[in-house]
């Protein structure tokens, strides 16, 4: 971000910014047509990973009784997580869940925090494909966990067939497969890339934004600034929306485990 707007302060670059500054060019070039092979995305979502393997592998290396500040932070974390999401939303049979929903959460909270390092200042999950694979795969967990618990038919009984009278359930069947199967995994991913993407668009408008008009006229050099201090404000607000997507994302998941193991959902 910030490198687009020395590039716009030196009058170099065209303004405003076009949807094709997204797609951003290959870090490794791969023949003539596959310009968007790997691209800085994707280096942060390796990056995002290494990060956490590394950490709680080292955080878990020689445990201690009292634990290190490392340990204390990776079973704070994992407790948050294990005791908030999993056992508040699913019960004790949430426990086994634990940890695929801690990774989760570290995941989508480290991918989203990128928004806001200086050098990277974009999310992986501003670009819709990234939530749309974890949406993916909460979408099969569900799924999975509902058959494995009740078997095939039951599940998708229940899933699809709610408590009423038999005059109803033509109406109701569409219903609750277009909600349940469809909707869910969609509203997953969108809600996620919506928010990052608008943080991003917002940061963006207001730090080129001040460089537009403090290249436009000198006269407008004191909006500049303004335009500059809500950038901060924003980032600000930016970061507690990361946190609170990273949240939503996992306790939506939980739930609708939850709704798998359930009799009647």
């Amino acid at each position: 971000m910030f490198g687009q707007a020395n590039v716009l302060a030196q009058g170099e670059a065209a303004f405003p910014p076009s949807v094709e500054d997204f797609y951003l060019p290959s870090i490794v070039p791969w023949g003539a047509h596959d310009s968007y092979w790997f691209t800085k995305i994707t280096a942060m979502v390796w990056l995002a990973v290494g990060i956490l393997i590394i950490f709680f592998l080292a955080s878990y290396r020689k445990p201690q009784l009292v634990p290190t500040k490392k340990q204390w932070l990776a079973e704070s974390i994992y407790g948050f997580v294990r005791n908030n999401i999993a056992v508040d939303m699913i019960g004790h049979a949430g426990v086994r869940f634990a940890p695929y929903f801690t990774t989760l959460f570290c995941f989508v909270l480290l991918t989203n925090f990128f928004a806001i390092v200086p050098g990277l200042q974009i999310s992986p999950n501003s670009h819709i494909a990234f939530p749309a694979i974890l949406a993916v795969i909460s979408y099969v967990l569900f799924i999975w966990v509902g058959i494995r618990h009740h078997g095939a038919g039951k599940f998708f009984k229940n899933a699809l067939m709610p408590p009423a009278p038999w005059y109803i359930l033509p109406l109701l069947v569409p219903i609750e497969l277009f909600s349940t199967f469809i909707v869910r995994p969609f509203s997953l991913a969108v809600r996620l890339f919506a928010n990052m993407f608008a943080g991003h668009m917002l940061l963006l408008v207001f730090t080129l934004g001040g460089f537009a008009m403090l290249n436009a006229n000198i006269w407008l050099a004191p909006v500049s600034l303004l335009s500059w201090v809500m950038t901060i404000a924003v980032t600000f607000l930016e970061f507690l929306v990361i946190c609170l997507q990273a949240y939503v994302f996992t306790v939506l998941t939980a739930s609708y485990v939850q709704g798998s193991l359930a009799d009647e959902h």
